[in-house]
């Protein structure tokens, strides 16, 4: 029976990641099926990522809150859930693996992809908080299965809708498999501290990582909320400490490390493939990195009180811009300058390198920064796939506990198992979750956009009447 789901799971993954020809090299289609959206939506809705990043800050600061508006958590709280599962491990690791694989210019095709899904996560958002559902009690239920069942529905498909959702739904189950994150986690701990590997060693570790996110688990969504409030700047202090440390240090040298950046993205002499071969690389890192179009961070925007769904779009254009376009750029950098990706290592342990050039100590800080991204990733992701289970078989309090036992049960398997089937399961689910969600981004194209363009016009209506209040208040 192992055997056999072993097969099928390479299966499936070998179809999820096949590769078609792409101006001359080849690429995974998934990546183009993600990235396709990215560029076309920025176009469709003229350059959104840009014009409304002021007015996404003055939402995120609580200048329009409404706590009567339907939603569980604050706006800016629903920003944090969602970056608290997207910014992660691939931040760290997949900057360095980026850079030692398509070469320098690799980071700058990250931060390009990384510009045009703003959008894409502005848009699956905005569709996500259109068809949410509010139970009489005020509990909310959203992501891309109630945006598939209840946008087909309003189309006409209603059974069509049920069965993509419930599609999308499984494979975000898979997708929150706990295992990947825990093994990453223990590496990182393991590689730093010269902890030995074995049995119970790696037991314990796990089984202290389960205790700690069973805390914020349990607690359910509000109190994810509050505490991804904290963890997510935190957590983001933390490593761009080190990162910004690194770079003061070869303040020098920033130029030349821009220079080589940029100029590699087009020669792409150290890269594999030259030009498109750097290309691809970037482009697949920073796809795996934003999750735009895979849709899952939409579940936690959709807990956010507002009763504008363009609202919390705007704010989610935020996520890819500060987990790709910044907190990576400013790790490729410091790779850069460190020069560490010319090494052997094609991992975090690049990361790890460039931070011991500082001081010995210094690898401590980015193992501290690895637990609290993989802690606040697992907090996510659980809450992520309790939100999948229950469109599945409906919600209760003791049909949610179950769910939640199990996923923090199985937390420490994570830190025993070599786990590179899993890995191939996580990633063919959530690759094949982007599929449906990205299918009824193109059917809702034109609504999404009349959702958006009339709540920026009303905002900017607002915002020209509160100026002139402004003005006359001063005379």
């Amino acid at each position: 029976m192992i055997d056999f789901l072993s097969d099928l799971i390479g299966s499936v993954s070998a179809l999820v990641f096949s590769k078609i020809p792409f101006f001359g090299a080849e690429i995974p289609w998934i990546v183009l099926w993600l990235a396709i959206p990215m560029v076309l939506f920025t176009l469709w809705m003229g350059f959104i990522n840009i014009r409304a990043l002021p007015l996404a800050v003055r939402i995120i600061r609580g200048k329009y809150d409404d706590p009567g508006a339907p939603g569980t958590i604050s706006q800016f709280s629903a920003l944090t859930t969602a970056l608290s599962g997207t910014v992660g491990l691939g931040n760290i690791a997949g900057v360095a693996i980026a850079i030692a694989t398509g070469g320098p210019g690799a980071a700058f095709w990250m931060f390009i992809i990384g510009f045009f899904a703003m959008t894409l996560k502005c848009v699956e958002v905005t569709l996500a908080l259109m068809f949410r559902e509010v139970d009489p009690s005020g509990e909310v239920r959203g992501g891309p299965m109630y945006s598939l069942k209840n946008g087909f529905k309003q189309k006409g498909w209603p059974k069509l809708g049920l069965l993509l959702g419930g599609a999308y739904a499984v494979m975000t189950i898979f997708i929150a498999i706990p295992m990947v994150q825990v093994n990453q986690s223990l590496a990182t701990v393991s590689e730093v501290s010269g902890m030995r590997s074995n049995f119970d060693n790696n037991l314990t570790f796990g089984v202290i990582m389960a205790f700690f996110v069973g805390l914020v688990v349990i607690g359910g969504v509000k109190w994810l909320g509050r505490v991804t409030s904290i963890m997510v700047p935190i957590m983001a202090l933390v490593y761009l400490s080190g990162v910004l440390t690194i770079i003061a240090v070869n303040f020098a040298q920033i130029p030349d490390a821009i220079a080589l950046i940029v100029s590699d993205a087009f020669s792409g002499q150290a890269a594999a493939g030259g030009m498109i071969g750097a290309f691809i690389v970037g482009m697949q890192r920073a796809v795996y990195s934003s999750e735009a179009g895979v849709g899952t961070a939409a579940i936690a925007h959709s807990q956010a009180r507002t009763r504008e769904p363009a609202s919390e779009g705007v704010v989610a254009l935020m996520e890819p811009m500060l987990d790709t376009v910044i907190i990576c750029s400013l790790g490729a950098i410091a790779i850069v300058l460190a020069g560490t990706w010319q090494g052997a290592d094609q991992d975090i342990r690049i990361t790890a390198t460039a931070f011991a050039q500082i001081s010995d100590w210094f690898p401590w800080l980015l193992t501290i920064a690895v637990l609290l991204f993989a802690h606040s990733t697992l907090c996510s992701v659980g809450y992520y796939g309790l939100q999948a289970y229950e469109f599945l078989v409906g919600k209760g309090k003791i049909r949610a506990m179950i769910y939640k036992i199990l996923y923090i049960g199985i937390l420490p398997v994570g830190a025993l198992l070599e786990i590179a089937t899993v890995i191939d399961l996580v990633d063919s689910a959530f690759f094949l979750a982007a599929i449906p969600n990205v299918i009824v981004l193109y059917l809702f194209a034109p609504e999404i956009k009349r959702e958006l363009y009339g709540y920026l016009q009303r905002q900017s209506e607002t915002q020209e009447l509160e100026t002139q209040d402004e003005i006359s208040q001063t005379r």
